[in-house]
């Protein structure tokens, strides 16, 4: 079900799409159309949250016809996908990083909504651009403050607090500059299903932001989480983003190399922690589509002085425009 809203999605911003699927829902005919965008709205399956629909978005945004400015519905945050809380916080400066700015990026939670049932919405909105400007994206720096919202929905808003306490236990032993923002919806905003969870960003001198996050098990799903478990478990995922390292986070990875791929015929640069096995299929995908190869060094931690083992990551952009873009 998800995946085909996932295609009804992607018919929506493009035009002309040719789509056929086979009786038994196995075999699957996509014939791409021109990426127009506008202003849109889309109810995304609950099965997955809506960061999986928005991760695909954030590729393929910059290069539509007219700015795109949609309207997602659905599950803001849950444990399969990354939620809308850390695509905000790590997406949004990596596309600034290539050019791709501007007050019209924004991503916006209006309603939160917890799995099963949902209920959340969020606002997305980016520009468009014509070509995107290589990076030199290599010295992370060192961490300067941590930020964090822990959220409650439909459960007391003493839950958030128990959080924000336990993860702060953790995180004092390693920087003093933190701040957690407490998000307590109630009402219409906070969609139909209970829950609570956490998302926490590192950012560094630099501007490379790393993060990590947790949600509680669904209503009905596997046991009680109790909110301090949850707030030490996610205190500790962001350590070991922060001992993974690099330049762009876990999640974003594969982001980063598709916008590197694409840009101006010069070469561009990145330094990743170790990649996650999503990345290495990505990077294959990339050496089919677009006959493009990465040079990979390895960077050991004594070189570094921080944390895990490093990739630096090189390629020459393959020099792609914007074609469908009108011109003013």
């Amino acid at each position: 079900d998800f995946e085909a809203s996932f295609i009804r999605l992607i018919d929506k911003v493009t035009n002309g799409s040719r789509i056929e699927i086979n009786q038994t829902g196995t075999s699957l005919y996509y014939q791409p159309g021109l990426l127009y965008g506008g202003s849109l709205e889309h109810d995304c399956n609950p099965h997955r949250s809506i960061g999986y629909y928005l991760e695909a978005l954030l590729c393929l945004a910059p290069f539509m016809k007219r700015p795109l400015k949609i309207v997602l519905r659905g599950v803001t945050n849950d444990q399969v996908d990354p939620s809308v809380d850390v695509l905000k916080a790590t997406a949004l400066p990596l596309l600034k990083k290539f050019g791709i700015d501007g007050e019209s990026l924004e991503i916006k939670i209006n309603r939160r909504g917890m799995p099963p049932k949902g209920g959340g919405e969020i606002l997305f909105a980016c520009p468009v651009r014509k070509v995107l400007q290589p990076v030199q994206f290599t010295e992370p720096g060192k961490i300067k403050r941590i930020r964090g919202t822990a959220y409650s929905v439909r459960v007391s808003p003493q839950m958030a607090n128990r959080m924000v306490e336990s993860a702060r236990s953790i995180l004092n032993k390693f920087i003093p500059d933190i701040y957690i923002y407490t998000d307590h919806m109630k009402g219409v905003s906070s969609g139909k299903s209970p829950g609570f969870g956490m998302c926490l960003t590192a950012e560094t001198i630099n501007g490379t932001v790393l993060s990590a996050e947790l949600a509680s098990n669904p209503q009905g799903h596997g046991e009680a989480v109790l909110p301090e478990e949850l707030g030490q478990n996610c205190a500790k995922l962001l350590l070991e983003e922060i001992y993974r390292g690099g330049c762009v986070d876990s999640t974003n990875q594969s982001l980063a190399l598709l916008l590197m791929t694409l840009g101006q015929r010069d070469v561009s640069k990145v330094l990743l922690g170790p990649l996650s096995p999503y990345t290495i299929e990505f990077l294959r995908h990339l050496r089919s589509f677009f006959q493009i190869m990465f040079k990979i060094e390895m960077k050991t931690p004594e070189e570094e002085h921080m944390g895990g083992e490093k990739v630096l990551m090189t390629c020459v952009g393959t020099g792609f425009s914007n074609l469908s873009k009108t011109i003013r």
